[in-house]
């Protein structure tokens, strides 16, 4: 299926790692309905890796394991559907999975079938134990085929850490989503360094095929399974600005059940959303005045509007420049640029030629930009 915006949900990992049953899927469902996240947008709740039996059964098909989910996956696709929700599920292109359940390389179209009969509506498509003989490109192609002759519309979120340059080739090859870098962590130097890595392969990220960043970490504060000393609020919200700016998919990876008001405020921020899922689905691009530890960045937004992010990852303020001739507003145009702050809402004038940001050390600002005729 075509993905006309970036997908938004809840995925187990970060949090839970191999500690998933049937009840806290259920609970999860209940609480995205229940807290707003649903209304904001946030529809895949997806079980990631340990979820099956250590075999596969006698027709070579993959089986739920029976402790953590005693009612079996159809089951709890089905609760997850009537609540306006959809389905979302992991294998992986290895013999083994991450974790040394069963993989899928082999039985593709086995699996696929199961998936579309159990009402999966999103796969995540790992990369571990995959053999060092075969191809990359044709696995996830293989896989990409076999959900679409399943008979469902299946979500294909490719995950194989940046191997052999993905943002390259994966649309090509089927892939609605494609994980660009390993694992995020729960702390600051993890999202900045997933940003650093993927600074030139934004353009690559459209309708249709979307870099994924991986999961969130909003509002974890060092627990749960990818822990690594955490993050202050103001690290998770240049964490979330970060990745709602860019366009990748919004996957919330704390437990939505216990995340605090503030945390979950900022998920379910109105404006940063707008931006994520603007129906123009442009990737973002660098600008002219990226520099240094400062990075400058814009993307085209619907009715000629223009979002601007400025990161600064100095160790010092800066005053970060902006011109607008680099966002396609020349100084003798007849036209000038006025910039809303999202997260204040404070305006600026209608400014030409260009402005002077002022970022204290490990700050960001993110603007809308409203082009105005003089």
């Amino acid at each position: 299926m075509k993905l006309e915006k970036p997908i938004m949900g809840w995925n187990t990992w970060n949090t839970f790692g191999e500690k998933i049953n049937e009840e806290l899927i259920m609970q999860t469902a209940d609480k995205m309905v229940e807290l707003g996240y649903k209304d904001a947008g946030y529809e895949y709740v997806i079980i990631d890796d340990c979820w099956s039996m250590k075999k596969r059964d006698e027709n070579n098909r993959l089986v739920a394991d029976s402790e953590k989910f005693p009612h079996g996956m159809k089951y709890l696709a089905d609760y997850i559907h009537k609540k306006g929700l959809k389905f979302g599920m992991y294998s992986d292109c290895g013999y083994w999975t991450c974790a040394r359940y069963p993989g899928s390389f082999g039985y593709e179209y086995i699996d696929a079938k199961t998936f579309a009969e159990w009402g999966v509506d999103y796969l995540k498509y790992d990369y571990g134990y995959f053999p060092e003989s075969a191809d990359t490109k044709n696995a996830y192609l293989t896989m990409a085929q076999a959900l679409r002759n399943s008979g469902r519309n299946i979500v294909l979120a490719a995950c194989n850490w940046g191997v052999e340059e993905p943002w390259k080739w994966m649309r090509s090859r089927g892939a609605d989503t494609y994980r660009s870098t390993y694992d995020i962590a729960d702390k600051k130097e993890s999202f900045i360094k997933i940003f650093r890595s993927q600074c030139e392969n934004f353009e690559n990220s459209a309708s249709g095929c979307y870099n994924d960043l991986d999961m969130l970490t909003v509002g974890m504060y060092g627990k749960g399974n990818v822990a690594e000393g955490g993050c202050t609020y103001e690290d998770y919200e240049m964490h979330f600005a970060m990745w709602a700016f860019l366009g990748t998919p919004l996957i919330i990876g704390g437990d939505i059940r216990n995340l605090d008001d503030k945390c979950r405020k900022l998920l379910q921020n109105k404006e940063l959303i707008a931006i994520n899922q603007d129906s123009d689905n442009r990737p973002a691009f660098k600008l002219n005045s990226y520099w240094g530890e400062c990075f400058t960045l814009a993307r085209l937004l619907e009715n000629g509007d223009m979002a601007i992010a400025e990161f600064n990852f100095h160790d010092k303020p800066v005053k970060a420049p902006l011109s607008f001739d680099d966002m396609g507003v020349r100084l003798n145009s007849g036209y000038g640029v006025q910039l809303t702050n999202i997260l204040t809402g404070e305006k600026s004038e209608v400014l030409t030629g260009g402005a002077g940001i002022d970022l204290n050390e490990n700050e960001y600002v993110i603007y809308r930009a409203k082009i105005v005729e003089l």
